[in-house]
C-alpha cells in the first residue's frame, strides 16, 4: 500500500461533539470571554464537586496549577519536596522556582508510578512535602505514602493530572492531597484547551491560591499589592468548554476503558513489549494513554520505534525523561552521580501509541497491524 495515501492517525484526537460550541458561542454573544464570566464559577463547582472537594480554583494550565499548590503551602528556599524521577518536568520545575529543592525516588517496575518503598529514606529534616503524580492511567500506592506523610507531618500534593476518574480503593484521585491539581491539556479526559485546576479542603489555602491566581489584588485597595502573585486565570471560553466537556464525563470514562481493553486484547500475544497493567490490587487502568515498552531484545529502543511508526502514518509520544537526567537541572546542580534504574529504562525503551477519544476501532487495528509488521 502507498503510505503517501493512508491517513496518519494522530496519537490523541480528542472529541468535541456535545455541546462545546452552543457554550462558546453564548460566551461571544455575551460579551463574557475573560475569568470574570460566569462559566469559571460553574466549572469549578462542577469539576470539584464530581471528584468530591469543597473548594475548585481553575487556572490557565496544569503547571500553573501546581506553581500555585507550592507555592500556597509556604514551601521556599531550604526546603525539600520528593516526587517521582520519572514525571512531567513541570513538578519539579514547580519546585525549583520557589527555591526548594526537588528530591526524586525511582519508579515501580510494574506500575510504572513512584515506588513509594523509597521515599521514607529521602525524608530529611528540611522535608516539607511529598508530591505523588499518578502516571498514564494507574494511581500510585497512597496508602503507604500517606502513612509516611502523617507520621512525619508533611504535606502532600498530589498530581492528578492525568488521573480523570481514577480511583484509588473506591476514592477518588484529587481527593488525597493538601492540594490537588488536575491538567485540562487537550489530550486529557477532560479538556478546556489549556487549563488546569486546584482542588482543596481546606478554605484557608483555597483562598491563597484564588488570590496568588490574581496577581494578589486587594479586595479594598486593588492596584496595591503586598506581595506577587501571577496572573494565572482561566478564561469563560476555556471553562465554557469544560463544562461541556463534563456533560460527557462517563461516556468518556467508558470509551477510555473499552479502548484499553480493546488495544490489550489486540496486543497480548506480541512478542517484546511490556504492556501497561489492567489492574492491580487497589484499583483499576483508567488507560489515560496507552504506553507500552519495549524489551532490549527486541534492538529496538522507543526512539527508533517512533520513528518506524511515523514511517507508516502512526503518530506516537516517548515517555517521560527522568528528572535526574534533565540537563536543566544538571546545569543547576541537582540529582549529581544519582541513578534511577527502573525510570531510565522506561525513558529509554517506552512510548505510547494512539489513545484520543477521537480514535475508532478501525485505526486502532490498523495500529497494532503496523507494530506486528515492525516486531515481525
Amino acid at each position: 500500500m502507498d503510505n503517501k495515501k493512508v491517513q496518519f492517525v494522530s496519537v490523541n484526537l480528542p472529541l468535541l461533539d456535545g455541546r462545546e460550541e452552543e457554550y462558546l458561542l453564548k460566551c461571544i454573544r455575551t460579551g463574557w470571554i475573560s475569568s470574570e464570566g460566569p462559566y469559571v464559577r460553574e466549572f469549578e463547582d462542577s469539576f470539584s464537586s464530581k471528584i468530591g472537594c469543597r473548594f475548585g480554583i481553575a487556572v490557565c494550565n496544569g503547571t500553573a496549577a501546581l506553581e500555585l499548590a507550592v507555592r500556597a503551602l509556604g514551601i521556599g528556599p531550604g526546603d525539600e519536596v520528593i516526587l517521582p524521577t520519572f514525571t512531567i518536568i513541570s513538578c519539579a520545575a514547580a519546585i525549583v522556582r520557589v527555591g526548594a529543592t526537588p528530591v526524586v525516588v525511582d519508579a515501580d517496575p510494574k506500575t510504572w508510578n513512584m515506588d513509594v518503598s523509597q521515599i521514607e529514606a529521602k525524608i530529611t529534616s528540611n522535608t516539607k512535602a511529598i508530591m505523588p503524580v499518578h502516571i498514564y492511567g494507574l494511581p500510585v500506592d497512597m496508602d503507604p505514602l500517606l502513612d509516611v506523610a502523617s507520621r512525619h507531618q508533611l504535606k502532600v500534593i498530589e498530581d492528578a493530572a492525568e488521573a480523570h476518574g481514577l480511583k484509588y480503593k473506591g476514592r477518588n484521585c484529587g481527593t488525597f492531597g493538601n492540594l490537588s491539581i488536575f491538567s485540562f491539556y487537550p489530550n486529557k479526559l477532560i479538556t478546556t484547551g489549556e487549563g488546569g485546576m486546584i482542588l482543596t479542603d481546606d478554605e484557608m489555602l483555597a483562598e491563597r491560591c484564588k488570590s496568588l491566581r490574581n496577581l494578589c489584588f486587594q479586595i479594598e485597595r486593588r492596584f496595591v499589592h503586598e506581595e506577587l502573585g501571577y496572573n494565572y486565570r482561566m478564561t469563560n471560553l476555556q471553562a465554557a468548554l469544560g463544562c461541556a466537556q463534563l456533560e460527557q464525563w462517563d461516556r468518556f470514562l467508558e470509551r477510555k476503558q473499552k479502548m484499553g481493553r480493546l488495544y490489550t486484547q489486540l496486543l497480548k500475544d506480541i512478542q517484546g513489549i511490556e504492556l501497561p497493567l489492567p489492574q492491580t490490587g487497589y484499583a483499576d487502568n483508567g488507560f489515560w494513554v496507552y504506553g507500552i515498552v519495549l524489551d532490549e531484545s527486541t534492538g529496538m529502543d522507543a526512539a527508533e520505534m517512533m520513528g518506524r511508526l511515523g514511517e507508516l502514518k502512526i503518530g506516537t509520544r516517548p515517555f517521560f525523561w527522568p528528572m535526574h537526567r534533565q540537563p536543566v537541572f544538571e546545569k543547576l546542580g541537582f540529582f549529581q552521580n544519582e541513578s534511577y534504574p527502573v525510570a531510565e529504562r522506561l525513558a529509554r525503551q517506552g512510548l505510547y501509541i494512539p489513545s484520543g477519544l477521537g480514535l475508532t476501532e478501525e485505526q486502532m487495528e490498523s495500529v497494532v497491524k503496523k507494530l506486528r509488521e515492525i516486531l515481525g
